[in-house]
């Protein structure tokens, strides 16, 4: 029976295209983008806790979207100024779709990119509103965190260390200062968000070829 299964498991590897798993491997594209867009997806893949390349991917193989985007700037060109040289590490299969539809309509790839980062405006907008309000609730968990100080201490005084009901309080509160620990860090990585100016998204324009 074992055997069996070594068999079957081997035999459904054939389904997979070496097509397929080329699309999955990671490449370097590098594009122009404003300093917005750029720092749009560095927020936005530290908020949500993902990778940037997650994102990429994501946006990019929106073909449904980026071929409405490709339209719109049909024949664009787009101006040198504002722009910023990334590169980001994105999958072959992200890539293939940006080349071939910046192609089918002559749409600059660059414009492509700008354009999709942009429809994450609601997101960052969603995601500044969650920031404030976990600033807030952090700040009441750290008033919560010194009054059980306090209340361990006046336990430890009254009943000893070794008490079996501080011991266990000891240790709730040791558990709840380290959650408060990767909070603030978490906080602090993301901070970024709290003065992104969406605007910062709109200082690329294009022009359109006579």
């Amino acid at each position: 029976m074992a055997y069996k299964k070594r068999k079957d498991q081997s035999s459904s590897l054939t389904f997979i295209s070496s097509s397929g798993l080329r699309g999955r491997q990671s490449v370097r594209a590098t594009f122009k983008l404003s300093s917005g867009c750029i720092e749009a997806i560095s927020i936005v893949a530290a908020q949500l806790g993902i990778k940037q390349k997650s994102l990429f991917d994501h946006l990019a193989q929106d073909s449904e979207s980026l071929n409405a985007i490709a339209r719109e700037v049909q024949n664009a060109r787009m101006r040198a100024e504002n722009r910023v040289q990334k590169t980001y590490v994105i999958s072959r299969k992200s890539l293939s779709l940006l080349d071939e539809i910046s192609r089918a309509f002559n749409a600059p790839r660059d414009a492509l990119v700008e354009f999709s980062v942009r429809r994450l405006l609601p997101v960052i907008d969603n995601e500044q509103k969650k920031y404030e309000r976990r600033k807030a609730a952090f700040g009441g968990i750290r008033r919560h965190l010194g009054h059980g100080r306090q209340m361990v201490d006046t336990m430890i005084a009254e009943l000893g260390e070794d008490d079996p009901v501080v011991a266990k309080m000891i240790s709730v509160m040791e558990n709840y200062n380290g959650a408060a620990r990767a909070i603030e860090t978490f906080l602090e990585r993301t901070s970024g968000i709290e003065d992104f100016d969406p605007e910062d998204l709109n200082q690329i324009k294009v022009h359109f070829e006579p």
